[in-house]
């Protein structure tokens, strides 16, 4: 909340103007205990007059010579000290804090930064008209420990910020500072907590031209999170955002890349209504994109027909391997291209489902190109899932993919069936009589 305006009870610049040259003339003297002492006492001065105005530049000067003469112990003690004097203006302690900050790059070693840095965020705990500059401190010190190989440090100082809940913080620096956030915890690997942070960004925000940098920055830290937890599907979901940018659809390059990515990941992510509906959305926009393999692979998922694992192997083997998500060689790219041979024999199975009523266990193992009991695994996973109906008569060898009807839906089936034909029928009798009385009527004339 914003501080009310306290009046000013008196102008003191045309103090400050006369003070700040003989102040200034002692530290260039190089006595600065007494520059800083005769501006303690104009400080209060200008603190009692409430005068902002002066105030802010007085405080700020405490900042400047001490920089000048190098002299970082000072600095700190009288931040400390100036921050708590009572009835100080919030303003003028926000530009003091802004002037230090803009001496951290210029520390003359690491250990004077972060005693720095740790007195500014020792200052700004608590305050929340602060809290911008707080949050700006605190990444720099994250910076700082990851570039120490710190990973964890650093994860753990930018979750003690809830950014989210800064009023005074820009959306797009609010953005950042989240998108930071989710990315050490991945690197971390703390895949929960960035899950839960990445809800904190309203998606809608990205559809602001000014802020696509930031989307493609979100997606691809979403790829990551999804790949790492199996979820292909939002994979796919996210590379279709990528791919919805304007600044990727303006780079065959990149768009080509999108699509084949969102190609790929809808092909691994498990059957339902959801990625049926999704996979042809997918052809269609690779039906606009220079990419015939993913595209022709997209149309064998679409097309109810059997596909050859070999086949599949032989065609488009070359071209997936070239993908990173198949390529990497490590043993996630081994079990996607697993979770590729299990889709398509599920996608297999799906086809018999559809075409057969019953089938052999022995032509099944033919069709599928799988032994009885990798083939009796896949369709008790497909029946658990409700994606068929099946029932397996293991004696008998036969697996049978029509559903027992109740007595009740056979006879209400029958009774359709009747009253279709003889309404088909009825037509016919009708139609023979038309014709029969057009007949007689003609040969009469």
């Amino acid at each position: 909340m914003d501080e009310p305006i306290q009046k000013m009870e008196k102008d003191c610049s045309a103090i400050v103007d006369a003070q700040i040259p003989e102040i200034d003339a002692h530290a260039k003297s190089g006595n600065l205990t007494k520059a800083l002492e005769q501006l303690l006492v104009l400080e209060k001065q200008t603190r009692s007059s409430a005068d902002l105005v002066s105030s802010t530049r007085v405080l700020k000067r405490f900042i400047q010579l001490a920089f000048e003469a190098n002299d970082w112990k000072s600095m700190q003690e009288y931040i400390v000290l100036l921050s708590k004097k009572h009835g100080q203006l919030k303003q003028a302690i926000t530009r003091m804090i802004q002037e230090s900050m803009e001496c951290l790059d210029k520390t003359p070693d690491m250990k004077t930064k972060l005693d720095l840095i740790d007195t500014l965020r020792t200052v700004t705990d608590g305050k929340v008209y602060l809290e911008v500059e707080r949050a700006r401190v605190t990444r720099i010190l994250a910076k700082i420990k990851e570039d120490e190989g710190n990973v964890n440090d650093a994860a753990d100082i930018m979750q003690d910020l809830q950014v989210e809940t800064f009023g005074s913080m820009e959306k797009r620096e609010k953005t950042e500072f989240i998108l930071e956030q989710i990315r050490l915890c991945l690197l971390k690997r703390d895949y929960v907590r960035a899950n839960i942070i990445s809800k904190k960004i309203n998606i809608r925000y990205f559809k602001e031209i000014e802020v696509q940098d930031l989307k493609l920055r979100y997606y691809d830290l979403m790829i990551e999170y999804s790949l790492h937890e199996n979820e292909y599907l939002n994979a796919c979901k996210y590379y279709r955002q990528i791919y919805d940018t304007s600044a990727v659809k303006e780079d065959p390059v990149q768009a080509k890349r999108a699509v084949e990515n969102a190609s790929l990941f809808v092909v691994l992510a498990p059957f339902d209504n959801e990625q049926s509906d999704l996979i042809h959305r997918v052809y269609q926009e690779a039906d606009q994109v220079d990419t015939p393999i993913y595209r022709d692979l997209l149309k064998c998922f679409i097309t109810s027909e059997l596909m050859r694992w070999s086949m599949i192997e032989q065609i488009y083997g070359p071209t997936l391997g070239q993908n990173p998500a198949l390529a990497a060689g490590d043993e996630a790219s081994r079990k996607r291209l697993k979770e590729l041979h299990n889709r398509v024999v599920e996608h297999n199975i799906r086809v018999i489902a559809k075409y057969y009523t019953r089938i052999t266990t022995k032509r099944l193992t033919q069709l599928l190109d799988l032994p009885d009991k990798d083939c009796e695994e896949f369709l008790s996973k497909l029946v658990v899932s409700k994606t068929i109906y099946a029932k397996i008569d293991r004696p008998a060898g036969i697996v049978s993919f029509a559903k027992s009807k109740h007595p009740n839906e056979v006879l209400n089936e029958w009774s359709q069936d009747i009253n279709a034909l003889l309404g088909l029928v009825e037509k016919t009798c009708h139609l023979i009589t038309k014709e029969e009385i057009i007949h007689s009527i003609t040969k009469v004339i």
